[in-house]
């Protein structure tokens, strides 16, 4: 799946209407994009299973709460319904939506165990009506990447790495820059427990200096032709004495982290690195806000919620928003390869667990899944 030009993501002629089915910290990403983002989106309202819970939304964002989607259907118009609910009650919520006929864009993973997986699939999967908000792929960086693998200008791509993130957002970001879809996989996985100071405390601002024991997993994922290393520790989420790494190889050249060596036409060697354009730094007056990726004399990636000031992350969850709102999905985030994701990351864990080599079997979701790059 390649990731959305600048010309695909683009305001809408209207801003597209959502509700939010849950409320917490990830719910609060899709309220805070559409308050910044008002030509993108707005947020009608949201539903939640208690009054108090409703209350304290409507305080801090201004918006209507409901006690259930057919109450809130009686106020309003939407094009999409996010769910952002604790995983075990997210499958029978999202089968209640699709029954109404609603779209939606659910919280990553779709469900927490292969078999709830294949339920899942089971009860809404050949709907069509259900996206998933896994955001890695969107994020700038592995969009702009994947822009540039898609130039071709690495060959034929055979092998990438990622310690960045974990379980399935690492695979969803691998899958999609090999090219890999739903065909069997061997898998091989270790766990060691290795000691890191501790920086799970920076999120309120805080520090430690506190050593404590983390599970460093590391996978191998084969197709035959083509290979996947997986690196993540625990306690590597927030934690600034961990570098996130992504490095991807091709038949004419690699991608290190963001500099990108590659063949020119006559042989000679040739380098240059991905150039991120910030706004509001050194003198700069444009505003602090995020411009666009270039790399060898092109744009690779262009923010098209420029204006708004949002966070990397909260780009990616506003792109994976915007293209569940589309009329063709623009090639969203699709119910098929967030399941296709988790249930690698889930082998990954049961390979380490055991200590053995797994194979993978093609799942019924196989022939759903989103294209990648060649």
């Amino acid at each position: 799946m390649t990731a959305p030009t600048p010309q695909q993501v683009r305001p809408p002629q209207r801003p597209g209407r959502f509700a939010v089915v849950g409320h917490g910290w990830r719910a609060d990403f899709f309220l805070r994009i559409a308050r910044q983002a008002p030509e993108f989106f707005s947020c009608v309202g949201a539903v939640t299973r208690t009054e108090e819970a409703g209350l304290a939304l409507q305080e801090e964002w201004g918006i209507p709460s409901y006690r259930s989607i057919e109450q809130l259907l009686e106020h309003h118009d939407i094009d999409v319904v996010v769910v952002s609910i604790p995983r075990a009650v997210t499958p029978a919520v999202v089968a209640h939506l699709v029954e109404l006929g609603l779209r939606v864009l659910t919280e990553t993973p779709p469900a927490g165990s292969v078999d709830e997986l294949l339920k899942l699939w089971d009860a809404v999967g050949e709907s069509g009506l259900v996206c998933v908000a896994e955001q890695n792929p969107y994020l700038p960086i592995f969009a702009g990447i994947q822009n540039i693998i898609a130039t071709g200008v690495l060959g034929k791509v055979s092998s990438a790495s990622l310690s960045w993130t974990h379980d399935y957002h690492a695979m969803s970001v691998l899958r999609r820059t090999l090219g890999i879809a739903g065909e069997s996989l061997r898998v091989f996985a270790t766990a060691t427990t290795e000691p890191l100071l501790d920086a799970a405390d920076r999120r309120n601002g805080g520090s430690s200096l506190e050593v404590v024991d983390g599970t460093h997993t590391r996978a191998l994922l084969d197709s035959g032709n083509k290979s996947a290393f997986y690196d993540f520790v625990s306690n590597q989420w927030y934690n600034p004495l961990r570098e996130r790494r992504i490095l991807v190889r091709g038949s004419s050249g690699e991608l290190d982290e963001q500099n990108v060596t590659w063949s020119g036409q006559d042989g000679t060697p040739m380098k240059a690195p991905i150039y991120r354009r910030q706004l509001g730094v050194n003198g700069n007056l444009e505003g602090a806000d995020f411009d666009v990726l270039t790399w060898g004399g092109r744009v690779v990636y262009r923010n098209a919620f420029q204006g708004a000031r949002l966070s990397d992350d909260e780009i990616a969850v506003a792109t994976c928003l915007l293209l569940s709102m589309a009329p063709d999905r623009m090639g969203g985030y699709s119910l098929a390869d967030a399941s296709q994701d988790q249930y690698l990351a889930l082998t990954i864990h049961a390979a380490a667990a055991n200590r053995e080599t797994v194979e993978t079997k093609v799942q019924p979701w196989a022939g759903h899944l989103g294209s990648a790059p060649e």
